[in-house]
Parts: C-alpha cells; structure tokens; sequence
C-alpha cells in the first residue's frame, strides 16, 4: 500500500515539473556581435537602410508562456549608420532623433499571441520622451545553444516627435519606417 501511495505520489510530482517546465519562461541576452537592428526608410522618393550599431535586448520568452514572457530593447541612438555621414548627422541632430537630449530609445513589450506567422507582441516604444504602443511580428526558434527572435514593425517617426522643422514635412522623408531584427539569443545567468 505504501509503495503505491509513493509511486503515486511521484507520478503527481513528476507531472507537476513537467507542466511547470512547459510554461517556464526561458531568459536571454541577445549576442551583439551576431545580432542586427534595421531600418528602411524613404529620401526623395528612393529606400535608403539603416542599422543600429549597439544595442541591447534581453528576451524572456516561452511559447507555454505568453502571459510572462518579456522583450526589452535598448538602443544607443548616436550608433545609427546609414553609411552617408551627412545623413548620420541629420538624423542624430536635434530635429529627428535629438540624441544629444535624448540617447537611447526603449522597447518593453506589454502582451504577446500567436500569429499566423509566428507570434505577435505589443510593446511601448520610448524615443525622444514620447512613449507610444508598437505592435511586432516575430518568429523564435530555439536551437542547442541558444535561440533565435526574428521579425518586423513598423512605425510612423512623426508620433514621436522625429520629424522637426524642416524635416516636419513628409515631402521629402516618408514618415513611415519599416524596421527589422534578428537576434541571436545567448542563455543569460
């Protein structure tokens, strides 16, 4: 009889682990060296690409576990390269990033759900002091060393303030800005 209360018993807590390892929330550091931050946005009319050379992300994430999962970004706004320098210092001037005022930008996700390709999160985009909800599409993979977040978004720069004097018109710089990310996912500890 004991030996059945006990064998019971350790089923139950066997099963308890596994269901609680299903919906633990595994945590990440993006590996900069390996990781990219994108832009494309629009100059008279032509695509022009930009990244973001230092940043950093650190993912908690789960699929079991959307409700508890988080994403936060932080991006050094002075590293922005769109290889003409002239552009550079457009954009880190005071009339669209205002880096000098205010350096970094900050994404911090609010609720994720699963999405035909992949998943789908809302998050809170802070840049130049204005704070402003940008949904993202992603995909995650995990691998035997890490994982991998993959996806997109899309915002308009003139809902934060980037877009000032005569940069206020879109007439020569679309408002809208399409960015990209691939982040390749260390363990963190």
């Amino acid at each position: 009889m004991m030996q059945r209360l006990m064998a019971s018993m350790s089923l139950a807590f066997a099963s308890a682990l596994a269901v609680n390892a299903a919906g633990a929330v595994a945590s990440y550091s993006a590996d900069p060296q390996q990781s990219r931050l994108e832009f494309v946005g629009v100059q008279a009319g032509a695509d022009f690409k930009g990244y973001f050379r230092q940043f950093s992300a650190t993912v908690d994430f789960s699929p079991d576990a959307l409700a508890t999962s988080r994403i936060d970004v932080q991006v050094d706004l002075k590293s922005v390269d769109t290889m003409d320098k002239d552009r550079d210092t457009t954009i880190r001037g005071p009339d669209i990033f205002d880096a000098a005022h205010s350096p970094t930008a900050h994404y911090v996700t609010r609720s994720f759900s699963k999405s035909a390709a992949g998943y789908s999160a809302v998050g809170a985009l802070t840049l130049r002091g204005i704070t402003k909800d940008v949904p993202i599409e992603f995909k995650f993979t995990q691998g035997a060393a890490g994982a991998k977040l993959e996806g997109a978004a899309r915002l308009k720069g003139l809902d934060f303030g980037a877009g000032q004097g005569d940069w206020k018109s879109t007439e020569w710089v679309a408002d809208e800005v399409k960015i990209s990310f691939s982040l390749a996912l260390k363990p963190r500890t």
